[in-house]
């Protein structure tokens, strides 16, 4: 089943999993982007928009997701944000160069196919001194958890990857730098980590 299957099939349901889960650690994540100015945000695989209460209102965002039925859970949620919503692919952002200031990546780069090509992506259109704020799951490096990386043989195909790990997949994208990372929920298996372009 691909991505864009399963997520179309379970966006009635997405709210009702991940609406209070993580709620805290969503608004602290974000916390971190700037309260004034009037940048250019990207929310790469935006789901229902459970990150728009949390955003500055001075700047203007534009929401990516791969799927037309969690976009359309998004629009309800707006209100009087600036948000262009985008149906596209994480992993091809249909961008130019260093176009966004700041790019929010949550629970994300643990649900595309190739998180490193994600992360690549991420990096070709953000500016330099632009940072990236990620909120996800991550194996540490050298970690067994064998019944993670059991589970995910299923998990990968339908709603998530349990086997990432963060270090393996910013190695391959040189131009950015680890400014903070943090544990938040599942004894650190879910870090807030915030990223910074040379």
């Amino acid at each position: 089943m691909s991505l864009r299957h399963s997520y179309t099939i379970i966006a009635p349901l997405y709210d009702a999993l991940l609406a209070t889960a993580g709620t805290g650690v969503r608004a602290a994540s974000l916390a971190q982007l700037p309260r004034q100015g009037d940048l250019d945000i990207l929310i790469s695989g935006i789901g229902s928009g459970l990150d728009l209460p949390y955003l500055p209102p001075c700047h203007r965002y534009i929401g990516l997701d791969l799927t037309s039925a969690m976009l359309n859970r998004v629009k309800p949620r707006i209100g009087s944000l600036r948000v262009d919503l985008v149906q596209g692919d994480s992993m091809s952002l249909p961008f130019t160069d260093e176009y966004f200031d700041h790019v929010v990546l949550h629970l994300i780069l643990a649900i595309v196919p190739d998180a490193r090509i994600c992360l690549r992506e991420t990096a070709r259109v953000l500016k330099p001194g632009g940072s990236v704020l990620i909120l996800d799951k991550f194996l540490k490096p050298g970690e067994t958890a064998w019944l993670r990386r059991t589970l995910n043989l299923l998990t990968q195909h339908v709603v998530t990857r349990l086997d990432v790990v963060f270090e393996d997949v910013l190695a391959s994208v040189p131009q950015l730098k680890v400014e903070a990372d943090a544990p938040v929920l599942a004894s650190g298996w879910f870090r807030s980590i915030r990223l910074i372009k040379d």
